[in-house]
């Protein structure tokens, strides 16, 4: 099912596994839908015109103007986000992008480990984006309550996290006992087994497509709008949510877009990194992008809060490798 699908995200970019393995070139699918970390130019993603944009954008276009690097990449979008890491275990892409937190359960499809991750190349901390006036309110996790319904997008780990902060799962994604998870085939409720999961890589499959989960007690409602962040902004200003459980750079934008409607509140002390997706066979591709990648970030002191201040940081971290060859 996952090849088939990747097989009609390229097809629809005119995509051909024959031009897989031209050298040098390496078709990369990126996410399309992460601004401003990784995300499409055009709403359209079959636009002619359509190119990448963002943070991950600019770190592999000067990527691409290193000396003595020779990797070009061919981008395509992909508008899907559950499974998008396996995506270079297929025969449509070289690596994979899009704000990808490194989880080691998602390097195995059916249990076989067929991707790896390259070094994180940027942090996230999970957070809540509340209406400015419950953010007395909802400081913490912890003053969440039963009232409370929290806005997530299901199979990332915004939402796996969300679902451990809240108490709801533990650390293994295991759902609490008497926790109804409701579904369009009807509602199911957990007995705090291993076979009623959730987590940002493999869910049981019974939760594929939820819609609300109910715990027992006084612990929040959760509510899936779907995978567009602006279905979730929408209905945290009209109140149909309470807060929207997304990572920081995400909801730092939005707060600061609103114009003082929304605010950023419950840091999670936990930091995330993210990175690239390689088949977990090509470890010369692996070895050269860690390098230089982690030129690029300075060994990680560069990150998006340099690069929001000055979008040129990776180029002129580029410029300065080449001033050494």
């Amino acid at each position: 099912m996952l090849v088939a699908a990747i097989g009609a995200w390229a097809t629809g970019c005119g995509g051909d596994p024959s031009e897989r393995r031209e050298e040098r070139v390496l078709t990369f699918g990126f996410f399309a839908h992460f601004e401003p970390v990784s995300y499409a130019s055009h709403a359209d993603l079959t636009e002619p015109d359509l190119v990448h944009l963002g943070y991950e954008a600019d770190l592999l276009t000067a990527l691409e103007s290193m000396a003595d690097t020779g990797l070009h990449f061919r981008r395509v979008p992909i508008a899907e986000w559950p499974d998008i890491w396996l995506a270079p275990a297929s025969d449509w892409f070289d690596l994979a992008g899009g704000g990808i937190s490194i989880l080691d359960s998602r390097t195995r499809d059916d249990g076989r480990t067929v991707v790896a991750f390259t070094d994180g190349h940027i942090g996230f901390r999970q957070t809540l984006l509340v209406r400015a006036a419950d953010a007395s309110r909802i400081r913490t996790h912890d003053d969440l309550g039963a009232s409370d319904t929290i806005g997530a997008v299901a199979g990332t780990t915004g939402e796996a996290r969300l679902l451990q902060l809240i108490g709801v799962a533990d650390e293994r994604g295991v759902l609490l006992a008497g926790t109804q998870v409701e579904t369009p085939q009807g509602t199911v409720t957990a007995d705090g087994g291993d076979a009623f999961r959730i987590t940002a890589a493999d869910p049981s499959a019974e939760f594929d497509q939820r819609t609300n989960i109910v715990p027992p007690g006084d612990l929040p409602r959760v509510a899936y709008l779907g995978d567009d962040d602006a279905l979730y902004l929408d209905a945290l200003a009209d109140g149909r949510i309470d807060a929207f459980a997304r990572g920081e750079i995400g909801n730092t934008d939005a707060a600061r877009d609103s114009s003082g409607a929304f605010v950023v509140t419950a840091f999670d002390p936990q930091v995330e990194r993210a990175g690239f997706v390689v088949a977990v066979e090509d470890l010369d591709l692996l070895e050269l992008l860690n390098e230089r990648i982690n030129w690029l970030t300075d060994g990680g002191r560069i990150g998006y809060a340099e690069w929001s201040f000055n979008p040129a940081v990776f180029s002129n971290r580029a410029q300065r490798w080449n001033a050494k060859r």
